[in-house]
């Protein structure tokens, strides 16, 4: 058995397989860069190496460094994780000469599957049902243009060595293929070292759907049910789930039974994942195969109870598979959510800084029967670089069966407490909420279609909302209560607290009158006011255990515990829940009536100024000084997370100043340049 594991990698995947590797007894080691240096897979793993400055082409993807790495520390295998070199074979070959075992398939099935044409065209040969496209090399955006033309609109732009959506494109026509051409190439280069670029058809309406398939040295090869990818934004998984809603079992039989077909035709080991693209009539068609354990493998886990590291371990040791083909059931429905250091009300762009707050849900089994699983690589206190993927968390769910694990999911998302960056959060309550997602009826392009706008957040039910006005009464009075324990005072002198309130959303608001009803649990009932939106019903709370301060609140409301976030303000509290975020100002009447004489704050006008949306670094200025441009033109290109942003005009305008210049890191809502 293996003795001693480095993990060419970091992040969460990396603390996902230190985990596995302790639970078998196997030393780990740690690589890291300057970035990384207080990370936690270097405090989890036995050991930790150093090898380089943050950008992943200086240090993570630098094979010489890591070969090092294996020399100093004796270890005699690699978990090369996901991203990084997991899919290089290069990297397979050189610790084959080195004698380290390679926790991952044989070079040459990296290299038949890993790059994305020769897959295609061995797919094909296999009698795999794959997309129509071009699967040959292209030189130029000229020749792009031919090609898609030949194939005809839409078309998907993608790195040959491509992964986790970068350098992805969808084209709809000729300026999109040039455009998504050269910064396809931009991105493939500088994520992977290879900007090697194939078109494809795009098939409209499509679900992506993914096969995971195990298999070991000695001929044997199963898989293990599929993963529903299809909410993705940008090409970027966001959320998944296991089982499908919209597989039968004869479809799931016909992908699983080719999949693991075209594994053994390359002489495929260990575990490994085909993708499909499965449209409206159930026909699928093959995408591409992943030669590495993929983002998403926790909910094959939890509906399987197969631990994958595990299996990829044993395999690489030389194993035969404990399982058959027979031996895989599919027990309950699991879901996952990404969280992101993405800003969903910034149109999602990337987010980085410390996180002053990191509190995850408790994992585990709950009384319910749910179990809630959260595979990280971060803490409270650390830092979410530019130099990696925006990745905090992955958070999964099990239940029985799936509204009850989307639900489960949905009150995990509420319980989950981040500050200090930009998160998407909010956005993953909504999705749980959104009735399309909740009735499985989702394609790969439900959040352009369900968020063309982008997202600003959720409109809370009516009865949800006055659920919420009554919980900020109940705060208003602890918080009240508390600070009329002044220690020394007569007791006749004693401050007496009005059950008189007003809550305020923005300037609708909510007459209320709180009685206390013993320990922590409280009755708010509407109140007669001149004005107002009166609540519809008196709404019992309970809070349990809240003090002033906490940020989390487990409150019973009508006899049903919800969990909610909790952020004092000025004059009242910040409370966020499913997706809503409501700023409430709890005021006695009397400063209520002297709030309505305000006039209300006027935003800056930036409408004459291009800002940079987030921390970057700008790759290319499009536009000069004293220039006309028109709607939807190119400005600016700016990276960040190994992402290129193409930043747009708005409207038609003339170029008056431009401030920043290629190269500059700029920080957000710093000015690129200014129009007349």
């Amino acid at each position: 058995m293996i003795k001693k594991i480095l993990i060419a990698n970091r992040g969460e995947i990396a603390c996902r397989v230190i985990k596995t590797a302790k639970k078998m007894g196997i030393a780990t080691v740690a690589v890291y860069s300057d970035a990384d240096r207080d990370a936690l897979h270097v405090k989890m793993a036995d050991e930790a190496i150093h090898i380089g400055p943050p950008p992943a082409n200086q240090s993570y993807i630098v094979i010489d460094k890591i070969m090092e790495a294996i020399r100093a520390s004796g270890a005699d295998a690699v978990h090369p994780g996901y991203g990084f070199l997991s899919e290089r074979a290069e990297f397979a070959e050189a610790l084959e000469k080195a004698g380290v075992a390679f926790i991952g398939p044989p070079p040459k099935a990296i290299e038949a599957m890993g790059d994305k044409i020769t897959s295609k065209k061995l797919a094909a040969e296999a009698g795999v049902s794959t997309v129509p496209g071009y699967m040959g090399l292209i030189a130029d955006g000229d020749e792009a243009v031919k090609i898609s033309g030949e194939i005809g609109y839409p078309v998907m732009i993608k790195a040959s060595a491509g992964g986790g959506g970068k350098g992805m494109r969808i084209a709809w026509n000729e300026g999109e293929v040039r455009e998504g051409f050269q910064s396809s190439k931009n991105e493939a280069a500088n994520s992977f070292g290879d900007d090697r670029i194939f078109i494809e058809k795009f098939v409209t309406q499509p679900r992506h759907i993914e096969i995971q398939v195990l298999a070991d040295a000695h001929g044997n090869a199963i898989y293990l049910g599929e993963r529903e990818c299809s909410i993705q934004r940008r090409n970027q998984k966001v959320i998944e789930e296991a089982p499908s809603p919209f597989l039968d079992e004869a479809t799931r039989k016909a992908m699983g039974e080719q999949a693991v077909a075209l594994a053994k035709a390359v002489g495929y080991t260990s575990a490994g994942t085909v993708e499909f693209i499965v449209d409206g009539e159930r026909n699928f068609y093959f995408l591409e195969m992943n030669t590495r354990l993929q983002v998403e493998h926790p909910v094959t886990e939890l509906i399987t109870g197969v631990d994958l590291v595990e299996q990829m371990i044993r395999v690489a040791a030389g194993e035969k598979l404990s399982l058959a083909q027979s031996d895989v059931k599919l027990t309950g429905w699991a879901m996952e959510s990404r969280l992101y250091a993405e800003d969903p009300y910034r149109n999602f762009l990337p987010s980085i800084g410390r996180l002053t707050r990191y509190r995850p849900p408790q994992e585990g089994r709950s009384d319910d029967g749910t179990i809630v699983r959260n595979d990280t690589g971060v803490f409270e206190g650390g830092e979410i670089s530019m130099f990696y993927d925006p990745m905090i968390a992955k958070l999964c769910t099990w239940a029985p069966d799936r509204i009850t694990a989307v639900d489960a999911m949905g009150e995990a998302l509420d319980r989950f407490e981040v500050e200090g960056i930009g998160h998407n959060l909010p956005f993953l309550s909504a999705v749980m909420r959104h009735e399309r997602f909740r009735s499985g009826n989702i394609t790969t392009a439900f959040i352009a279609e369900e968020y063309p706008d982008g997202f600003a957040g959720v409109t809370l039910p009516a009865a949800e909302l006055e659920e919420l006005v009554a919980l900020a009464a109940a705060l208003t009075h602890v918080s009240e209560a508390r600070a009329t324990r002044i220690s020394g005072a007569m007791d006749n002198h004693r401050r007496v607290i009005d059950a008189a309130w007003t809550i305020l959303d923005g300037r609708e608001e909510y007459p209320v009158a709180v009685t206390a009803k013993g320990e922590g649990a409280y009755l708010v009932a509407p109140r007669e006011a001149d004005g107002g939106n009166a609540l519809s019903r008196e709404i019992a709370v309970r809070l349990n255990g809240w003090t002033p301060g906490d940020r989390l609140v487990e409150a019973e409301i009508d006899g049903t515990v919800r969990a909610v976030k909790v952020d004092q303000t000025l004059k009242g509290f910040r409370l966020r829940r499913g997706g809503g975020d409501l700023s409430l100002a709890c005021l006695t009447p009397r400063q209520a009536e002297a709030f309505r004489l305000m006039p209300e704050k006027v935003a800056a006008d930036t409408s004459k100024m291009l800002l940079c949306p987030m921390p970057g670094l700008v790759v290319s200025i499009a536009v000069e000084e004293g220039q006309t441009v028109e709607a939807g033109q190119t400005l600016a290109t700016v990276e960040a997370m190994k992402m290129e942003n193409v930043l747009k005009a708005e409207r038609k305008g003339v170029v008056k100043a431009i401030v920043a210049k290629p190269g500059d890191s700029l920080a957000v809502d710093e000015m690129i340049m200014e129009f007349e």
